[in-house]
Order: structure tokens, then C-alpha cells, then sequence
């Protein structure tokens, strides 16, 4: 390996990682006619669990720790990393990752679920890290800029995805808490010069005892650190609430990221799946006890623990149907959304519900209108309003809609509100504090037993680079508004950022809480015009999901531009949420539809940047190139296709190559590289048919790719690579 690559490509799980057995070799065989070096590292869930617990394993199992080096990378001016989208894992991901690693003969330690001795502890706290949105921090040391490409806005609007109807008496809609929640209780602060320094998180018992729960923190001049908590008992209340007043014909659901908010979400999701289930746990509860069963877990997890006790599954089915139908993730095979955490993702099954027409699929196999849960109201008015606006107005006209683009405030783990260090389910009733150094009490909280105390920060330097690439977006297309509420603490200490920035530019940007900013964007988008939404962190997170699942299908065709802070560039390829279901698809038909259409923009992307960065004319010949050649994959209808003789990811690859092959050759910037090219271009075109054949020859048969989390590289390879004409021209 060369000390700094060129180009670091990902290797990460599921559909993009099967997807990238295809197509690497391809971008290797041509960045190795320009000069360009293009290595990977590791940051798969499998590869983060073996090298968190690597100094445990036997000589010829250690595994570098490949998300580190990353880490340091991103702050160096020559970075340059394509990230394809990871797992953030829940405790049952990370379980199974663990246990087929074990079966694969690798010595890592169980995952210990309540552990009892130190040596437990130690491996818990390891494992630990790894969970949730654990690779996002790490690596986005500069705010995004997420986009759609020209091209495939076009390809949009003349090939529209097909959407729901929208009917003003749908009875779909958004529930959050009355009270209690993260919003209402939310106090920030943004640190003065005197405050500046080390810091500590402290829980005083009723009785006085105090216990440090965070120790060592550390904040700089101008940081905006935000304190909040969600009380149980309100929530609780809530939820049987929304339980007792849905409609008959209207599906439950909650919606929350029980994958990036690692800590907190999956302890909500663990009080809709104890409440749903309130009676059956009342009358059984010792026995689920002894089998040990933990609610955050899932009903999945209930299932499989009591299978084959034909009492306690006659108490569950009959307790199920005594409760409202289920809104489904999977409905031939049974999967509720109370199945599984961290298929609970906000940002994916919202978008879902809106563009079906406010519908979703219930344990019947049939569609119906959904009761949304989303308790936190920070975000929750963003939904309601977007239902509310197709409710009113009908459908987005994806022929005529405008572009929707997003400015998010990220870097240096700006607003990560996930984050395992800072949030705490309380033991007991108490206080908890945010002390100084100074001995200033920053925040302060009473609590009572089992409430989520959470805490988070946000720089000066990532927000004013926030703002003024915010500003350079508006520029570039017109229209745009921050998201901001000026009536939530933690808004009000950005505002007092944005406002004096936006007078010394002299513009007007509207500054507009997140629901009357919902309103304003699809109001623009209706009548055809591009909007910049300038959010933080979470919102960005939610709004590249709900407005190009909208407008494109899918988000996983964005294009991601982080701008790391220190000079380097982070090229993202879109979202993973559909991964899982491609995956199975794979593996029972041998048919991968996962598009690779955001690699694509962000490997152009990627050359680019090298260009400029290494004064490289050859990178910015491949890169005018790529962009020819996805422009083509689209005009010419060769994205992947959803059945078996269809194209899949593997002949959109070959097309791909072929035009990239093509307009290498046809360039005249380099002529060196044309004629590099030219031999490729023509082996590609006469082989067409026969590759095309040898590619699709397989579809419809079952594929053994070695495992699901860690899966074998020969595996993946036999299969996805099978035109044995393509790979000896490629080579």
C-alpha cells in the first residue's frame, strides 16, 4: 500500500459492498492507465468489530483499525475518500455480526448483554463503539452539500417513479408528545471566553449522592452545548394513549433511528414494544425475564425466545390481535415495525408512507393509512406538515417538481445527538448537571427513573463554515431558508451565529422554524423551482432521504460533497436503507438491483477534486469522462431493473464501463490516454451481446456469497463477476 493513496474507496456491508466486487475491479483497470492510485480500508460493520477486540485475537485474525487511519486522514489536506454507506448498527446487528464471525472460525468474544466481571465490562465497552452511527463522526470533519446531478433530475423528470394518490380524507397522520419530550425540555448554551475548558457530567441522587457520569469533556470558545431530556413516564402515557384513540383501518407505527441515535432511540423503541405489549409482559413477565428478553430488542427477538412453547405463543398471538394492526416492514414474511430496532429508521420509512399516498402495508398484505408515531417534536412537525401539504395539494408532480439540495451542519461531530458518551438512561430519580471547570453550572436537569438524558455540542468553526457554504449555495440557485426555530433553545444560539453573518453578506435568506420551512420548500418545489434547505445535523440527516425518495425514487442517486475543513474531500454515494432487501434478493435470485448511480457521481466527483488538488490532467479527463458515461447509463434506460433477466447492478456496471471506455477514447484533452483506451472501447462494444449474456446467465439461481456481514471475497467475486469476456478485458 502506498503511504497516501490518490483516491481511498470504502469497503462497507450489504448491497454496496457486493456492488463494489463488480465494479472496483472496473475502476481500478482504468485509474491504472492514468497513473492513479486507488486503495480501500475497511470501515464494515464485520471490520469494525475485529478491530475493536483485535489485540484479543490470535496471531493471523488481527485487524488494523482502518476507521482510525481514516480519522486522521480526513484532517490532512490530501485526503480524498469515496464513502459508500455503512451499517450503523443496533445490538442485534451487532449480535449477528459477532456470532458469523464465530461461525467463520474467528476467536472474538461474545457480546456480552449484561455484563457481571470487569473482563465483561471491558469487552462491552469495546463493542460498544461500534455501535450505532459510529463511522459518520469520525470521518465528516466538514459540512455536507447533498444534491442531486443534473443528469439524473433530468432522467427524473422524463422517467417519473410512480407515486401514491394523495386523498384529502386520508386518515394518515403524524403523533408526538403533548410535553416531556427532548424539545421542551432542551436548555443550550453557547460557551464564553471564561467558560471555555474542561467540563463534566454529574448525577445527583434524591439522597445526594453524586456519581460523575462523563468526565474529561472539553469545550472551546463559542461551542453551542445543548442539555435535554425525554421523561418516560410522559412518554409511556403518550404512547398508550395514541394506542387507545387509533381508528379502526388506521396501522400503528413509530418512527424513530434506532441505528444513528444509538443510545436513545432503541430505549424508545423498548417502551412501544413494552406498552403495545403491556398485558402479555404483565402475565408473563418472570418467564420472559428468565429467557432474557429485552424489549429494545424487538418482537423478533420475543418470537425466536419463545418458539416452541405453545402457551406463551397462544398468549402472544392473541395479545397481537388485541392490539391495533401493525404497520409492516415486511409483510409476507411477518416483520412488524416493532420487529426489529434498526429497521426503525425514520428517515427511510416516512418517505416511504408519504410517497405511497400516506399509505402502509398491514399484517393483512393489504394497504392502509398509518398513525405515525414520533415523539420528539424537534422534528416531528416536518413530517406532519409535508402530510398535510399533499393532503391539501395532492402528489408531487416529479415531471415538473424542482430540486431540493440540503446544507448540513455536521463537521467535527456537530448535533450528534446519538452520541454514546453524553446520553444516559437514568437508575433513579435526581439531577443531572453540566459542571465547568470554572465551576460554572452549565445545565441542570431534574429526573426521574428511566428518563434519557442527553447532551450535545456544535462549534464555531463547522457552523460559521455551515453558513457560509450555506450562503454560497443560496448564490448558486436562489432560493433557499435555514431551518432554524427561534423558539428551541439550541436554534436560538444558532441564529444569534446566522443572523450577524447573513447582514455582513447583505442578503435576506428567510430564517424559519423547521414545519413553516417544510411549507415554504414544497410550496417552491410544486411550482417547479430549486430550493436549498440549510439545516443541522439530524435534518440534514432526515431531509436527503424524504426529498429525493420524492423526487428521484430513491436517495441513494445524491450527490454528496463534503468539504472537509482542513482541505481534503469526502464523496458520499447516497443511502443505505434498502440495502437488507437487496441483499436477500441476491442470495434467492441471484439479482442485485442495488443502483450504483451515486458511486458513479461520486467517483467524477472524486477525479475532479484530484485535479485540483495534485495539478493531475488525467483525473479531470476520467472524471468528464465518468459524467458522460452515467449521462448515458440513464438517457440509455441501463440502471438495474427490479426481476431476474433483467439488468441488475452487475449489467449497469458493464455499461458503465463501456461508455466511460468510450468517451476515454473519444476524449481530446489527452491523447495519450485515448489511444490507452481506445483497444478497451472496442472489445467492449463487439463484445456486448456475449457479455451481456454471460452476465445475466446466472439470474434466477440461488448465490452463496459466504456470509451476510463478513462475506467472502472469492464468493463475491465468482458472483458478481461472472462474464468471464468482460473480466479479461477489463483484467
Amino acid at each position: 500500500m502506498t503511504e497516501t493513496p490518490d483516491i481511498i474507496y470504502t469497503k462497507v456491508d450489504e448491497s454496496p459492498e457486493l456492488a463494489s466486487a463488480s465494479l472496483l475491479p472496473i475502476i481500478r483497470a482504468f485509474t491504472a492507465k492514468a497513473g492513479i492510485s486507488v486503495e480501500t480500508r475497511d470501515i464494515s460493520l464485520a471490520g469494525r468489530v475485529l478491530a475493536a477486540v483485535s489485540d484479543l485475537l490470535p496471531d493471523g485474525q488481527r485487524f488494523p483499525d482502518h476507521l482510525a487511519e481514516l480519522g486522521d486522514l480526513v484532517k490532512q489536506p490530501e485526503a480524498n475518500i469515496i464513502k459508500l454507506p455503512n451499517i450503523s448498527a443496533s445490538v442485534p446487528q451487532l449480535v449477528a455480526t459477532i456470532e458469523e464471525l464465530q461461525a467463520q472460525g474467528f476467536a472474538v468474544p461474545d457480546y456480552p448483554t449484561d455484563p457481571s466481571t470487569d473482563e465483561e465490562h471491558a469487552v462491552r465497552a469495546r463493542y460498544d463503539t461500534v455501535k450505532g452511527s459510529a463511522v459518520n463522526p469520525v470521518l465528516r470533519e466538514g459540512n455536507s452539500d447533498r444534491r442531486s446531478a443534473k443528469a439524473v433530475k433530468a432522467y427524473a423528470k422524463a422517467n417519473p417513479h410512480s407515486m401514491g394518490i394523495w386523498s384529502a380524507e386520508s386518515k394518515t397522520h403524524v403523533a408526538a408528545m403533548p410535553g416531556g419530550d427532548f424539545f421542551a425540555n432542551e436548555k443550550s448554551a453557547t460557551i464564553s471566553a471564561s467558560q471555555a475548558g474542561g467540563a463534566k457530567i454529574t448525577f445527583t441522587t434524591a439522597g445526594g449522592t453524586e456519581t460523575v457520569l462523563k468526565d474529561g469533556l472539553s469545550y472551546e470558545e463559542g461551542t453551542v452545548v445543548d442539555a435535554t431530556f425525554l421523561s418516560a413516564a410522559a412518554l409511556r402515557d403518550f404512547i398508550k394513549k395514541e394506542i387507545a384513540a387509533i381508528e379502526p383501518g388506521v396501522l400503528f407505527s413509530v418512527h424513530l433511528k434506532a441505528t444513528m441515535m444509538k443510545v436513545s432511540d432503541p430505549i424508545l423503541f423498548g417502551h412501544f414494544v413494552s406498552v403495545y405489549l403491556e398485558d402479555f409482559i404483565a402475565k408473563h413477565g418472570a418467564k420472559l425475564d428468565a429467557l432474557g428478553w429485552n424489549p429494545n430488542n424487538g418482537l423478533g427477538t420475543l418470537e425466536a425466545k419463545i418458539a416452541g412453547d405453545a402457551a406463551l405463543e397462544a398468549d402472544y398471538k392473541a395479545a397481537m390481535a388485541a392490539r391495533p394492526p401493525l404497520y409492516m416492514v415486511d409483510s409476507d414474511k411477518g416483520i412488524t415495525n416493532l420487529h426489529v430496532p434498526s429497521d426503525v429508521i425514520i428517515d427511510a420509512s416516512m418517505p416511504a408512507a408519504i410517497r405511497a399516498g400516506g399509505k402502509g402495508w398491514g399484517p393483512d398484505g393489504q394497504q392502509a393509512d398509518v398513525k405515525c408515531c414520533i415523539p420528539d417534536n424537534c422534528y416531528a412537525g416536518v413530517y406532519d406538515e409535508t402530510i398535510n401539504f399533499f393532503k391539501a395539494n395532492g402528489a408531487l408532480d416529479v415531471t415538473t417538481a424542482g430540486a431540493v439540495s440540503n446544507v448540513g451542519l455536521m463537521a467535527q461531530k456537530a448535533e450528534e445527538y446519538g452520541s454514546h458518551p453524553t446520553t444516559f438512561e437514568l437508575p433513579e430519580a435526581g439531577t443531572v448537571r453540566i459542571v465547568l471547570a470554572n465551576g460554572d453550572i452549565l445545565h441542570e436537569h431534574a429526573v426521574e427513573t428511566g428518563d434519557i438524558w442527553r447532551s450535545a455540542t456544535a462549534k464555531k468553526a463547522p457552523i460559521l463554515d455551515w453558513i457560509q457554504l450555506g450562503i454560497a449555495r443560496h448564490k448558486a440557485t436562489g432560493i433557499s431558508a435555514f431551518w432554524l426555530d427561534e423558539t428551541r433553545a439550541h436554534d436560538a444560539q444558532l441564529i444569534a451565529y446566522v443572523k450577524p453573518a447573513l447582514a455582513e453578506a447583505g442578503l435576506d435568506i428567510p430564517v424559519l422554524a423547521p414545519r413553516e420551512a417544510t411549507a415554504f420548500t414544497l410550496a417552491a418545489q410544486k411550482e417547479g423551482k430549486d430550493v436549498v434547505t440549510i439545516t443541522g445535523n439530524v435534518l440534514r440527516d432526515y431531509l436527503t432521504d424524504l426529498f429525493p425518495i420524492l423526487e428521484l425514487g430513491t436517495s441513494a442517486k445524491m450527490l454528496s460533497i463534503v468539504k472537509l475543513m482542513n482541505g481534503g474531500g469526502l464523496f458520499e454515494t447516497g443511502a443505505g436503507g434498502s440495502a437488507p432487501k437487496h441483499v436477500r434478493q441476491l442470495v434467492d435470485q441471484n439479482h442485485l438491483r442495488w443502483d450504483s448511480l451515486g458511486e458513479f457521481c461520486a467517483l467524477g466527483e472524486s477525479f475532479k477534486f484530484l485535479a485540483e488538488a495534485k495539478s493531475m490532467a488525467a483525473a479531470n479527463v476520467l472524471g468528464e469522462a465518468v459524467e458522460a458515461a452515467t449521462q448515458k447509463v440513464l438517457e440509455f434506460n441501463h440502471s438495474p431493473q427490479y426481476k431476474p433477466g433483467q439488468n441488475d447492478n452487475r449489467t449497469s456496471h458493464f455499461w458503465f464501463a463501456r461508455y466511460w471506455a468510450e468517451a476515454m477514447a473519444t476524449q481530446t484533452d489527452d491523447a495519450a490516454l485515448a489511444q490507452a483506451f481506445a483497444p478497451m472501447a472496442e472489445a467492449l462494444s463487439s463484445n456486448e451481446a456475449k457479455i451481456v449474456a454471460e452476465l445475466q446467465s446466472t439470474q434466477g439461481e440461488k448465490a452463496d456469497i459466504g456470509g451476510y456481514y463478513h462475506p467472502a471475497s472469492e464468493k463475491m467475486a465468482q458472483v458478481m463477476r461472472p462474464s468471464a469476456t468482460l473480466n479479461e478485458i477489463i483484467g
